[in-house]
């Protein structure tokens, strides 16, 4: 990397994942509207054709009018080439396949165990944590031999897991997790405030939260709109949903109904522990007991959120596969978007271009005082030159500290578990999961059978 007329040239973004159909191309749509750093971005992928359809479809980029930086895409053969030279690193897989996730997701419905995702907690997230997590050691030991000192920037889950693992093995790496989960109720509470206010389109970056707990079980006991405090306008709103009684969400546009929500596992949490819940209802629900939110497919349906269908992940695969093979071959016109995520807002911080404060997904350092040292916590953080400093948080609420410590315990089973090799280690953090209500005998039979059907992918544990 160098710099010309304070702007950062020829830095290098290590792509760990590069032929993603998502997540790619949204980095694509951000760096191109980045004006003051340009530089390569290395595609590394398993699936070697797909990282070389994303190298001209990244290099098509350049060529539109509203671009405002060239950035150089191209395909690597290997890790170490990706690696190497390094500035940042962008981790984005999918470990193993739908197949494997259908198995995640739809095999404890068999014993009366729901999960509205399947990737982060419960049965599916345990498995998928199995998957992922062999693959993030190497990433790890990868990235001390090839770029100690790159920025790496974590997006796949399950985060928590598989961002321990990188210090775990690394422990001196500069590694944080992004989760957009927060963004979604900075948002809803700026609609409050709109309609309270009769105000139009408050930004949600306007809405100031003191975030922490763990990702996708993300809490918020602060939260103001310039000096307004904003907890109890958000309890009316709370106390408001009790008497909603509309049907839930039966939109026939697919991404709508299974991925909207009435946020009423969001407001009866608050009601219950008297902090914001802060991420959507389909991950929140998978954290507390099941006969809560997800007793059945009928309850979370009176919840107003959707179980997600990965037949319905299948399909949006295909489509994404088609759109893919459309913009490699010039068929359709790639579109700059605003995408929300602030992965190059960050990258930007942390070359010295811009301040940040943001949630990420870091080791606790102190920044929740009665959670264990060296968790893994998502609070916020003041990203700047080279530096991602905890914000400090405060102590877990007492009412839901509770929830928060059996998840971390859960976690570092599981992280000790897959480090070790253990599968009986790691079915006593099936066991503990909150979702679990199962027998030992019926919870054993389901873990057992899980292990059996992914076994092409679980080759270091057998």
């Amino acid at each position: 990397m160098k710099w010309v007329n304070d702007k950062a040239e020829d830095v290098k973004i290590a792509y760990i994942g590069g032929g993603s159909r998502g997540w790619a191309w949204g980095l694509m749509s951000d760096l191109a509207v980045t004006e003051d750093m340009c530089g390569t971005v290395a595609l590394y992928d398993i699936d070697k054709d797909a990282a070389q359809k994303n190298e001209v479809i990244g290099n098509k980029v350049k060529e539109l009018k509203d671009c405002r930086a060239a950035w150089n895409y191209q395909a690597v053969d290997t890790l170490a080439k990706a690696l190497t030279g390094a500035d940042f690193v962008v981790i984005s897989i999918m470990p193993g396949t739908f197949d494997e996730m259908e198995i995640d997701v739809h095999m404890p419905e068999k014993y009366g165990i729901y999960q509205s995702v399947g990737d982060t907690s419960g049965p599916g997230g345990i498995m998928r944590a199995l998957r992922c997590l062999p693959m993030f050691e190497g990433f790890a030991a990868a990235i001390k031999e090839y770029c100690p000192n790159a920025w790496v920037i974590n997006y796949t889950n399950p985060m928590s897991v598989c961002v321990r693992t990188l210090y775990r093995v690394f422990p001196q790496i500069k590694a944080f997790g992004c989760c957009h989960e927060v963004f979604g109720t900075q948002k809803l509470l700026a609609n409050i405030v709109g309609e309270v206010c009769g105000l139009n389109a408050v930004p949600r970056e306007d809405i100031k939260v003191n975030v922490l707990g763990v990702n996708h079980f993300t809490w918020i006991n602060q939260a103001h709109y310039r000096n307004w405090d904003l907890m109890p306008i958000y309890r009316e709103a709370a106390e408001k949903s009790q008497h909603d009684d509309s049907p839930a969400n039966t939109d026939e546009n697919w991404m709508n109904k299974h991925f909207t929500s009435k946020e009423k596992v969001k407001f009866d949490l608050f009601l219950r522990f008297g902090s914001i819940a802060a991420a959507g209802d389909r991950h929140l629900a998978e954290f507390c007991p099941g006969k809560w939110y997800l007793k059945d497919p009928e309850t979370v349906t009176n919840w107003g959120f959707s179980i997600t269908p990965v037949a319905w992940r299948k399909e949006q695969l295909k489509e994404r596969l088609d759109r893919s093979e459309r913009l490699y071959r010039g068929e359709e016109n790639f579109e700059l978007q605003n995408t929300g995520e602030e992965g190059v807002k960050q990258m930007r911080a942390l070359l010295g271009l811009e301040d940040l404060v943001t949630n990420v997904n870091i080791p606790n350092y102190g920044q929740i005082p009665n959670l264990p040292m060296g968790a893994i916590v998502e609070t916020n953080a003041h990203f700047c030159a080279d530096s991602v400093r905890p914000v400090m948080a405060g102590e877990l609420p007492a009412p839901i500290y509770p929830l928060i410590s059996r998840i971390l315990g859960e976690q570092e089973i599981l992280v000790d578990a897959v480090l070790t090799r253990d599968l009986n280690q790691a079915f006593e953090a099936f066991l503990m999961d909150p979702n679990m209500g199962l027998p030992l005998t019926e919870a054993r039979e389901l873990f057992q059978a899980m292990v059996e059907g992914t076994k092409s992918y679980l080759g270091v544990y057998l």
